[in-house]
């Protein structure tokens, strides 16, 4: 029962990966210049930029902003669960 929620885990980790690359690609489409090699490292900022740009543009931010932080807490609720239950058990 807590491989599930491990597997639950990775499942959205890879979705809010995905997401941070849209973020990035955004940004990018609009004019920030993107450093893809420490995108990891820059996700913070360049998620900042993204929601102060898109409330700018539509007042309310982007979708993506939503979906990337949803995911990523997600990831970690999960994950969590997981560990919880795996010790719990054994």
């Amino acid at each position: 029962m807590s491989m599930s929620f491990f597997i639950l885990a990775i499942i959205s980790a890879i979705c809010g990966t995905a997401f941070m690359v849209m973020i990035a690609s955004s940004l990018s489409k609009r004019g920030v210049k993107i450093n893809y090699v420490f995108l990891k490292l820059y996700i913070i900022k360049y998620i900042h930029q993204y929601r102060k740009l898109t409330e700018e543009e539509t007042g309310k931010p982007g979708n993506l902003f939503y979906a990337f932080i949803v995911t990523m807490n997600l990831a970690w609720v999960f994950a969590v669960i997981g560990i919880v239950l795996r010790t719990t058990i054994e």
